[in-house]
C-alpha cells in the first residue's frame, strides 16, 4: 500500500515468537534495503495485586513487553548497525520510572527495557557506532492497553474492562498521533530519554526529587487523582 507518497506493508506478528520475529526482519530487510529504524512498541498489561497473579500470567507478560523488546533489537541489529545511520527505540513506561502499587509485573517489565536499552546504549556509544537508542517513557497515551489488560480479581470485582478503558481514553491527555511525533523529534534530536506527556515529565522530576520515597508523596498528596489518572491502581471504584 502507498501512504502519503511512501510504500508501506502491515504484517501481524507474535512478539513472543522469536521465529515470527526473525521471518519478519529477514522480509522486512529484503523488501526495504534501507531500512534504518526500529520502533519496539508492542505491550501488554496485568492489573492487580502481586499475589493475584501466578508465574505463567507473569511469563506471558514478560515474554511480550520485555523479550519481545529483545528479540526485536537482536533480528535488526546487525542490519541497523550496517547503515550509514540508523536508530533504535524501545517503549518503555512512565512505570519504568516510577512503580505504582498494582503493576509489580507491568513495571518490572518496563524498568527490564529501560535498563536493557540504556546498557545498549552505552555499548554502542563505546564502540563508535553508528546506530543510536532511545527509550520511550509515555505517560497516559489514549490506546487500548486499559481496555485489554487482564486484572486480577479486585479490580474486575470493582469496574469492567470496557468501563475501565472508558475511564482510561477520557483521562489519558496524550493522543497516539501526538505521541509518534513526539518520538519522531526524539529521533531527529538523538534524544536518550523521550518523555511523552506532561503527567510523565511531573513524574519523572518526583521521583528524581524523591528516588526511594517518592510513592509516599504521591498516595499522600495526590491519591485520588492518581488513582483515577493512572487507572492501575488497586481498589479502583469510580
Amino acid at each position: 500500500m502507498t501512504l502519503i507518497g511512501r510504500r508501506t506493508t502491515i504484517r501481524r506478528v507474535d512478539v513472543a515468537d522469536p521465529q515470527q520475529i526473525q521471518d519478519f526482519a529477514a522480509s522486512s530487510i529484503a523488501e526495504f534495503p534501507s531500512l534504518n529504524i526500529l520502533i519496539n512498541n508492542a505491550g501488554v498489561a496485568l492489573l492487580g495485586q502481586f499475589d493475584e497473579f501466578d508465574h505463567t500470567q507473569m511469563a506471558w507478560l514478560m515474554d511480550i513487553n520485555f523479550w519481545g523488546v529483545v528479540r526485536g533489537t537482536r533480528a535488526f541489529m546487525a542490519h541497523l548497525k550496517s547503515r550509514p545511520r540508523s536508530h533504535i527505540v524501545n517503549i518503555s513506561s512512565i512505570f519504568g520510572i516510577i512503580a505504582p502499587p498494582g503493576q509489580s509485573a507491568y513495571s518490572a517489565s518496563k524498568f527490564a527495557v529501560r535498563g536493557f536499552s540504556e546498557s545498549l546504549r552505552h555499548e554502542l556509544a563505546m564502540s563508535n557506532s553508528t546506530l543510536r537508542l532511545s527509550v520511550v517513557h509515555p505517560g497516559g497515551v489514549k490506546t487500548n492497553i486499559a481496555r485489554k489488560a487482564r486484572s486480577g480479581t479486585l479490580l474486575r470485582e470493582s469496574v469492567s474492562p470496557d468501563e475501565l478503558g472508558d475511564r482510561f481514553e477520557r483521562l489519558a491527555r496524550t493522543t497516539p498521533a501526538a505521541a509518534a511525533q513526539r518520538i519522531v523529534r526524539g529521533i531527529e534530536r538523538n534524544e536518550p530519554r523521550i518523555l511523552i506527556g506532561a503527567d510523565a515529565r511531573y513524574l519523572d522530576i518526583i521521583q528524581r526529587l524523591r528516588p526511594s520515597t517518592y510513592w509516599a508523596l504521591l498516595a499522600r498528596v495526590f491519591l485520588v487523582v492518581l488513582a483515577v489518572v493512572l487507572l492501575f491502581i488497586v481498589g479502583i471504584s469510580g
